[in-house]
């Protein structure tokens, strides 16, 4: 028993008894002393006893406590080692001292003491310092466990979350998945069909979607004789993915015998509990495939956005209705604007700075001040801004980007040409201080995009942005006539873009050319301005000099100079690459005036290389495209592209 309760209270009451007694038999013996003596003989008795059973009781709650305590040792033990989780001690070294039974269940063996963690859990990463991840998941058997580590005590719980994960698994598989199938160039495929070929067409084409549809169990509904709706689950949209949409190679194929095969573009849309939210995001991916050309598909799950397809170029459209609404929607926002700020790319090339002139000039047409920002000259334009220099009154419209800051207001128009990024723009900041954004290009649309434009006119088939601009001047006003040097400035941005006329050229490049070519554009002085320099001529070869082939057909050439090379050059050397025998793609890689690494990108459109330059943050077409990274070492891009490269071997819409 313990001394604190025996010094408190415990026996106290049988010491004031015989307190009390001795007392009384004192005042007894007072009267009568043989009562007395009694009465003296039976409390002494009385006393030992007392003090016998006092100590019996002490010496049998002690026994009782010993066996009380061997009990609770007993089944301590017993419930540590029949807990349903497992238990490690383990020591500095990372191996096992001590485990209860449930780990020796798990592992199929009697003992795992002195194993180290690593063999014993491979492949998880034990906890070393405080802010390491303390929780990690193995699979032993076919089981799906749960480890916690307690790295002060370094103690390690095991925990079966095999039902749990189960669950949670089948939670994401069924959660709703939303699709768009839509049918890119129906109009155009059905041009000069009647009827009965058009229904036999659409007929076969509905066929192949629904057998897609029956073979991966989705539901599926047509809206129109272009578009279908697709409901699904999380793990049949995977299983879509897994398979690379094939829907898009069979319907192409199946109509490989028209003039212009039958393209889809997919939008599917998952990671959301909302159907709206669902609906929007999948319309927002059917957007951006035929943003980016059709004949692909996306899909936003979550904060990812995928990209399948894209092998064959844009096809042209071979109507102007789009062109002439988008005039005209363009020519209302002019006249209410107080002004009109136009903005390329930073680095801007010919197709940038020819389609920023003939925006000035439509701007013009309204009577309305119009200036294209301009950060600096780089050697791709230097000689188109040499010619645009003689004229006086179209070169005092090339403002600073801090002039543009303080020119524009909530009322200004602006117009971005020949990109759809915000981060490559001459002027990021300019697109906040208006509402009033008009996006103009010809790239295949990618991740990153302005998506509070008023108005957006992205066209992938086209050869350039000049091209698109060319088409809006024949229609946003009566009679628009050019001077020379703006006729020409657009022509040499279409020239450039289509390597004279060689590349992405289609009936209505032509066309555009032409109308330029009747208002005075001068061929003679585009060839002025391609021509090349000696010294510039000598720097390209000796690029071209260290390029190396790349499985068989891709020839990659690193500039490790020393010296930064313009852009302009890096994109030269790759042009002249891809006329090698044998190439079927090729990219340059070279440090460029401001720093950045350089990558140009072209191909004859069996690889995709815009594919491979987003995947390193840049973008472009089918058959030419860049990036420019920062904070690398040439040759470390080299590397990394290889890797890219390695990735992508055999995958559709990257190698045919």
């Amino acid at each position: 028993m313990p001394k604190f309760l025996v010094h408190r209270w415990h026996g106290m009451h049988t010491v004031w008894a015989m307190v009390l007694v001795l007392l009384l038999t004192v005042a007894l013996a007072w009267y009568e002393w043989v009562l007395g003596l009694v009465g003296l003989v039976l409390g002494g008795a009385i006393g030992v006893y007392s003090v016998l059973a006092e100590r019996a009781f002490r010496r049998d709650l002690n026994d009782y406590v010993l066996t009380l305590s061997h009990r609770i040792k007993g089944v301590a033990n017993d419930v540590i080692g029949t807990l349903p989780f497992g238990i490690i001690l383990y020591n500095e070294d990372k191996e096992v001292q001590w485990h209860n039974s449930y780990i020796s269940a798990i592992s199929g063996r009697t003992s795992v003491t002195g194993t180290p963690l690593p063999e014993l859990f491979p492949g998880v990463t034990i906890p070393v310092k405080e802010k390491d991840p303390n929780r990690a998941e193995t699979t032993i058997n076919g089981r799906i466990y749960e480890l916690l580590f307690r790295q002060q005590e370094r103690m390690l719980y095991i925990k079966d979350i095999t039902e749990q994960w189960t669950i949670s698994k089948k939670y994401e598989d069924e959660k709703l998945a939303l699709g768009i199938v839509m049918l890119d160039n129906l109009e155009e495929v059905a041009q000069g069909m009647d009827e009965q070929q058009r229904a036999i067409m659409l007929s076969k084409v509905a066929g192949e979607i629904t057998e897609w549809a029956n073979k991966y169990g989705l539901f599926l509904r047509r809206l129109s004789s272009d578009k279908y709706m697709v409901v699904t689950n999380q793990l049949a949209l995977k299983q879509l993915e897994q398979s690379r949409f094939e829907l898009l190679d069979e319907v192409r194929e199946l109509t490989m015998n028209l003039k212009l095969p039958l393209t889809l573009s997919i939008g599917f849309a998952s990671g959301s509990d909302s159907v709206v939210e669902l609906g929007q995001l999948s319309q927002g991916s059917l957007d951006i495939a035929l943003g980016r050309g059709g004949d692909q598909a996306v899909v936003k799950f979550g904060q990812r956005q995928s990209f399948y397809g894209g092998k064959s170029n844009a096809i042209e459209k071979r109507t102007r209705v789009r062109a002439r609404v988008i005039s005209h929607a363009l020519r209302d926002l002019m006249k209410e604007s107080d002004n009109v700020i136009i903005m390329g790319h930073k680095m801007p090339d010919m197709d940038a700075v020819g389609a920023a002139i003939g925006v000035v000039k439509a701007a013009q047409q309204f009577g309305k001040e119009a200036f294209i920002v301009l950060e600096g000259i780089n050697p791709a334009i230097q000689k188109m801004m040499d010619m645009l220099r003689e004229d006086d009154k179209l070169f005092k419209r090339f403002i600073t980007p801090e002039h543009a800051m303080s020119l524009t207001s909530k009322r200004s128009l602006a117009v971005v040409v020949d990109t759809h990024r915000a981060s490559m723009v001459a002027e990021p900041k300019l697109l906040q201080l208006t509402d009033r954004i008009v996006l103009v290009d010809h790239h295949r649309r990618s991740e990153e995009f302005i998506d509070d434009a008023v108005l957006v006119y992205m066209e992938p088939y086209a050869s350039s942005t000049c091209e698109l601009v060319t088409e809006l001047l024949q229609y946003i006003h009566e009679r628009v006539v050019l001077e020379v040097r703006e006729a020409t400035a657009l022509l040499a941005g279409i020239t450039v873009d289509t390597k004279s006329f060689a590349l992405r050229t289609g009936s209505r490049t032509f066309e555009a050319a032409s109308f330029l070519r009747r208002n005075g554009a001068d061929p003679i002085l585009i060839q002025r301005m391609l021509k090349e320099d000696l010294e510039e001529y000598i720097k390209k070869a000796e690029i071209i000099q260290h390029a190396e082939t790349f499985r068989d057909h891709i020839a990659i050439a690193v500039a490790d100079t020393g010296k930064p090379i313009p852009q302009l050059l890096i994109a030269q050397a790759a042009d002249t690459l891809l006329n090698m025998t044998g190439i079927k793609a090729s990219f340059v890689i070279g440090m460029r005036p401001d720093g950045q690494v350089g990558i140009s990108a072209r191909s004859l459109g069996q690889i995709n290389v815009q594919v491979v330059m987003e995947r390193l943050g840049g973008g472009g077409h089918l058959s030419n495209a860049a990036c420019q990274m920062q904070g690398k070492t040439v040759q470390e891009v080299a590397a990394k592209l290889k890797q890219v490269l390695k990735e992508f071997e055999g995958k559709e819409g990257i190698l045919e």
